[in-house]
C-alpha cells in the first residue's frame, strides 16, 4: 500500500540523508532525558524550576520535538509546499551539528549552572535556529502555494523566533538577583514554544498528512483559515496581559486551551469517520496525543476556575508530561511512522528506477516498520505517559519505573527507524 501522492512535489524531495539525520538523532535525545533524570534522581525532579526538570525538558524540546521538525520541515516544505530548498544537504548538517551542540551545552549550563555555559550554549543555538529561521522563512514567504498549511508554517517560524529572542533574554537575566520577571519570560518562553511552535506547525502539518495518509475527509475549510491567526493574536494577547493586566492572563489563556480542544475534537471526529477501517498505528498514536491534548487544556481550565485543588507543583509536572510526553511526544511518533516508511519507499522507487533495476519488490510502507513494531513503541509510550503522570504524585514508588520506560520506548523507536534504514540499504545491496 502507498499513499496518494497526487498532490505532492516528489521531484523536489532532498536526498534522504537530510531528514533521516534529525529523525534518528531524536530517540537519542529522549533517552538521554530519562536517563540523565533517573541518574539526579526523584529529589532534583520534584519543580518545574529545579535543574535537572529544566534539563530533562529541554533535551525533550530541542533535543526531541525539534530535532524531528527540523527534519520534517527540510523533507515537507518542498514535497507539501513545492519550493525548492537552495543545497539542503549542507545546510541541513549544519543545522544539526550545532542543534545537538547547543542541546547537549544548555543541558550542561542548567545541571552545572554556569554563566560561561549559558553563553555557548546561547550562542550555538542562536546560530543553529538562526540559519533554520533564516532559511525557512525565506523559502516560505517565497512559496507560490495558497494552502492553509503554508500560513501555519509561516506563523510557526515566526513563534519559533520569538521562543529564540526570549530565550536569549533569559540568558541576560540568568543572575539570580531577581525571580519575579525571571519567571514571566519563562512562561512567556514556554507558550510560544509549545503552543506556538510546536502547536502550530503539528496542526498546519496535519491538514496535509492526516487526510493523506489516515484516508479522511479533509478539515473545514474555515478551521484551516483562521486557526493559526486566532492563535497567534491569543499568544500575542496573552503576552501582553502577562506582562502589563496579569489579572486578566486567564482571558487570551482560556482562549488558547479551547483553540486547542477545538483542533483535538475536530481531528479525533475526521479519523473516527475515515474511509480505511484497518487497524493503523498512527492513528492510534494520534488518538494518545490528541487525548493528553484534551487532557492538558482541560486541566489548564480547572487549575483556572479552582487553583487550590491541585498543588502548584503538581499542576506544573502534570501539564508538563501531558504537553511534551503525551500530546507532542505521541503525535510526532505517529507522524514518523509515516514520514519515515513513506521516504524510504520513494527513495528506494527512485533509485531503481534511475539504476532500470525496479522489478515490482520495493516493499510497501507497511514492510519498512511493521506494524506490530511501532505498535510495541505505542504501548510502551503510552505506559511510560501514565506513569510519569503518577510518578508525580508517588515519586518514590514510580519514578525510576517511569523513567526506564520512557528510555525503552525512545530505544526501542529508535531501533524500529534504523531497522527501516537497514532494509534500504540491504535492498540496494541485493539490487544494484
Amino acid at each position: 500500500m502507498t499513499p496518494s501522492t497526487a498532490l505532492l512535489s516528489l521531484e523536489q524531495t532532498p536526498p534522504l540523508s537530510v531528514p533521516l539525520r534529525f529523525f534518528i538523532t531524536a530517540p537519542l535525545f529522549g533517552i538521554t532525558a530519562a536517563l540523565l533524570a533517573l541518574w539526579v534522581g526523584p529529589d532534583t525532579m520534584g519543580s518545574r524550576w529545579q535543574p535537572g526538570v529544566l534539563a530533562f525538558t529541554h533535551l525533550l524540546t530541542l533535543g526531541y520535538l525539534a530535532m524531528v521538525m527540523f527534519g520534517a520541515m527540510f523533507q515537507l516544505l518542498p514535497v507539501l509546499v513545492g519550493v525548492q530548498l537552495r543545497r539542503p544537504a549542507p545546510i541541513s548538517a549544519f543545522i544539526h551539528l550545532l542543534l545537538t551542540a547547543g542541546t547537549v551545552l544548555l543541558t550542561l549550563a542548567f545541571l552545572l549552572d554556569r554563566t560561561i555555559w549559558f553563553i555557548a550554549a546561547a550562542v550555538v543555538l542562536t546560530l543553529a535556529l538562526g540559519t533554520f529561521i533564516v532559511t525557512f522563512a525565506h523559502a516560505l514567504w517565497r512559496a507560490r502555494s495558497t494552502h492553509d498549511t503554508v500560513c501555519a508554517m509561516k506563523l510557526a517560524v515566526t513563534a519559533l523566533a520569538i521562543t529564540l529572542l526570549l530565550g536569549l533574554l533569559l540568558v541576560l537575566a540568568h543572575t539570580g538577583s531577581d525571580m519575579a520577571p525571571l519567571h514571566a519570560l519563562i512562561d512567556l518562553h514556554l507558550a510560544w514554544g509549545l503552543l506556538g511552535w510546536v502547536g502550530l506547525l503539528l496542526v498546519g502539518v496535519a491538514y496535509q498528512v492526516v487526510p493523506m495518509f489516515q484516508i479522511t475527509a479533509e478539515y473545514a475549510p474555515q478551521l484551516r483559515r483562521w486557526f493559526s491567526w486566532v492563535v497567534l493574536l491569543l499568544l500575542i494577547s496573552w503576552s501582553l496581559s502577562f506582562l502589563h493586566l496579569p489579572q486578566l492572563t486567564w482571558l487570551p489563556g482560556a482562549g488558547l486551551a479551547l483553540a486547542f480542544i477545538l483542533f483535538a475534537l475536530t481531528t479525533l471526529r475526521l479519523q473516527r469517520r475515515r474511509l480505511r477501517r484497518l487497524p493503523d498505528v498512527t492513528v492510534d498514536f494520534w488518538y494518545l496525543g490528541l487525548t493528553c491534548l484534551l487532557l492538558a487544556a482541560g486541566l489548564w481550565l480547572l487549575h483556572q476556575a479552582a487553583p487550590q485543588l491541585i498543588r502548584l507543583q503538581l499542576y506544573h509536572l502534570w501539564w508538563g508530561v501531558l504537553v511534551l510526553v503525551g500530546a507532542a511526544g505521541a503525535v510526532i511518533s505517529g507522524m514518523l511512522y509515516k514520514i519515515v516508511p513513506f521516504l524510504i519507499w520513494l527513495h528506494l522507487n527512485n533509485r531503481l528506477q534511475q539504476a532500470a533495476q525496479w522489478q515490482g519488490n520495493v516493499p510497501t510502507m507497511r514492510q519498512v516498520i511493521a506494524e506490530r513494531h511501532a505498535r510495541r513503541h505505542l504501548y510502551l509510550h503510552a505506559v511510560a505517559t501514565l506513569l510519569l503522570l503518577l510518578g508525580a504524585v508517588w515519586p518514590a514508588w514510580l519514578f525510576y519505573p517511569a523513567m526506564f520506560t520512557l528510555a525503552a520506548a525512545y530505544a526501542l523507536q529508535m531501533w524500529n527507524l534504523f531497522g527501516a534504514l537497514r532494509l534500504y540499504r540491504e535492498i540496494l545491496r541485493q539490487t544494484m
